[in-house]
């Protein structure tokens, strides 16, 4: 018998370079309540996080470039959405 996958093992052997000067993903200043809501439960890396004040916190550090906030907030919780650029971002290393 195969034992369960753990998501997060796996997401913990990817290597993330990460573009301190250039954040790929910024949120609007006043985004869409309800779109940060499927924002939060949307994110397969869980970078969306709701604090216990209601706020949500975001870090853009361990993006999965997927695209789903993308698709999902652009124009209505995120001000800019681009793939990060050359040589920065997400490197798969499991599969």
């Amino acid at each position: 018998m195969t034992s369960p996958v753990n998501v997060d093992v796996k997401l913990g052997v990817n290597k993330f370079n990460v573009d301190e000067d250039s954040p790929h993903i910024i949120l609007k200043t006043d985004p869409d309540k309800q779109a940060l809501e499927v924002l939060i439960k949307a994110c397969p890396a869980g970078l969306y996080k709701k604090q216990d004040d209601g706020s949500v916190r975001f870090d853009y550090a361990g993006c999965l470039a997927c695209a789903s906030c993308r698709i999902l907030g652009l124009d209505t919780a995120l001000e800019k959405w681009e793939y990060p650029r050359g040589t920065f971002g997400v490197e798969f290393r499991y599969g």
